[in-house]
């Protein structure tokens, strides 16, 4: 038997998880198609402060019960989310599935949580009695492990308002937007003043966990991008050494190849 509980602020969902083993869901695309015997559910889609999207000085605040439908027809939202967003699954997912749960689901196929991944985006964890926000890097420890407390909920994802502008995205999948990843890459590179102010790069659908190599990437930052051509082979290298596919339906040798491959564009994309 499924038992739940239907919260409509988030101080009465903070009450239920302070007080209840309850497993919190928004859209549960992911959830229902395995649900668990005798489980106690708590669902945060009609929670209004979780479906916010808004904006201060230096963050872009995104409810964890967003939808990506919310996401795309925000006006906040930068282009790199939008287009990773745009091809996962069918609208009727999309108008279900949140970015919250994109995360929690703790697969590193999940596309939304990619580009979190590439943007170093912070999570806002909230409880009863306390509240903290870690980097998104700080949150996986593992396939299918979080860092959530059995008291937390994951109520806002942090997104960078600057330096987004200039991305790469690329999903390599079987069947374009229906497809489950086999590998996906995101990268933003900001060029300030000629020089390289920041380079960030993520894999998905690899191994474990998300490959985010900031020690890497760092390399190239405070490059001009001839300065950054001088090293480019032992950046690449470097990647070479750090990226371990996981076997799946598909070779480690050829998720490899294809990492690489991406790696390889998006730096000649930008002139390196």
């Amino acid at each position: 038997m499924v038992n739940g509980y239907l919260a409509t602020s988030l101080q009465e969902a903070l009450e239920i998880r302070a007080r209840e083993v309850v497993t919190p869901y928004g859209g549960g695309t992911d959830l229902m198609i395995e649900p668990k015997e005798d489980a106690t559910y708590l669902f945060l889609g009609k929670v209004p402060e979780l479906k916010k999207i808004s904006e201060d000085n230096q963050y872009i605040r995104i409810g964890a019960a967003a939808t990506f439908t919310d996401i795309l027809e925000s006006e906040l939202i930068p282009a790199i989310l939008k287009e990773a967003v745009s091809q996962i699954a069918a609208p009727a997912i999309r108008n279900l599935g949140t970015a919250g749960g994109n995360i929690c689901n703790g697969s590193p196929k999940g596309d939304s949580t990619l580009i979190f991944f590439a943007t170093d985006a912070k999570l806002r964890l909230v409880s009863k009695n306390s509240e903290r926000i870690i980097p998104i890097a700080e949150f996986f420890l593992g396939r299918k492990k979080i860092a959530l407390k059995e008291d937390e909920l994951l109520v806002e994802i942090l997104l960078s308002r600057t330096g987004l502008a200039n991305y790469y995205y690329k999903k390599v999948g079987a069947r374009d937007a229906l497809a489950i990843s086999r590998v996906a890459f995101a990268a933003v590179m900001d060029i300030v003043d000629g020089k390289i102010a920041a380079c960030k790069t993520a894999f998905g659908a690899v191994s474990d966990c998300f490959i985010r190599r900031p020690d890497i990437d760092g390399m190239l930052e405070g490059k001009t991008t001839e300065e950054a051509k001088a090293i480019k082979e032992q950046y690449l290298a470097a990647y070479d050494q750090a990226i371990v596919p996981i076997k799946g339906r598909i070779s480690a040798e050829y998720r490899k190849t294809v990492c690489m491959n991406l790696l390889r564009d998006f730096l000649e994309s930008n002139g390196i």
